[in-house]
């Protein structure tokens, strides 16, 4: 009878220090965000995921935030998406909305648009999704035009880095008044190479000042 009550109480410790661990992660992974030092508090969030097994939608969403915080955008976006179908609304809804605040950012302004009106549509009492959604609607009304050629800028390829390199032995020879010169090696350069259009600005106005010269 002993033997069992000292095997019963040898137990109970254990389970004690398991919750006391999991509190104590919980409680360093909150403090390390609330002291802005969000590269610790994502490795404690991670930790907490991980190591504890905490896999709610709660530290989920405070582990893409600390991620956010700390510049990793990416990995923050990605946890953003997979808390889209949050069993809690205000959770799903507070990702959707920061998704959308990353994806303007990056001046993805049509889908940063989405992103607020999926938070909206799972939480309509999220009032900072509604402010982003009336606020960038109204952008968007008033610079449509600005962003028509903004689109069109993006569609742009990126110049090689052959493009980059006669681009650069242009602006040599540009720098030496060679304007004529510095045509002919853009001109050559876009016959083999299309990312050279990438600088069609840069060959246009040596085209006029060649034409101006020769006049």
């Amino acid at each position: 009878m002993n033997k069992l009550l000292l095997a019963t109480l040898l137990l109970i410790p254990s389970s004690w220090s398991k919750i006391s661990e999991k509190n104590a992660a919980i409680d360093l992974a909150q403090e390390k965000y609330t002291k802005a030092e969000y590269e610790e508090s994502v490795r404690q969030h991670l930790a907490l995921l991980n190591e504890h097994g905490i896999s709610s939608s709660e530290a989920s969403f405070d582990l893409a935030l600390s991620y956010q915080l700390n510049g990793q955008e990416e990995d923050a976006k990605k946890k953003y998406l997979e808390l889209a179908g949050a069993p809690k609304q205000h959770i799903a809804s507070s990702a959707a909305n920061q998704n959308g605040v990353l994806l303007g950012r990056e001046k993805k302004y049509q889908e940063a648009l989405s992103a607020f009106k999926a938070a909206l549509i799972k939480d309509p009492t999220n009032e900072i999704a509604r402010y982003n959604y009336e606020l960038l609607a109204r952008w968007l009304d008033k610079n449509q035009d600005q962003q028509e050629e903004e689109n069109q800028d993006e569609n742009k390829q990126e110049p090689s880095n052959y493009a980059k390199r006669m681009k650069a032995e242009a602006d040599k020879l540009v720098e030496q008044f060679k304007f004529k010169e510095a045509l002919d090696v853009m001109s050559k350069a876009l016959e083999i190479d299309e990312t050279v259009s990438h600088y069609q600005e840069f060959i246009k106005n040596l085209g006029d000042i060649n034409e101006i010269n020769e006049n």
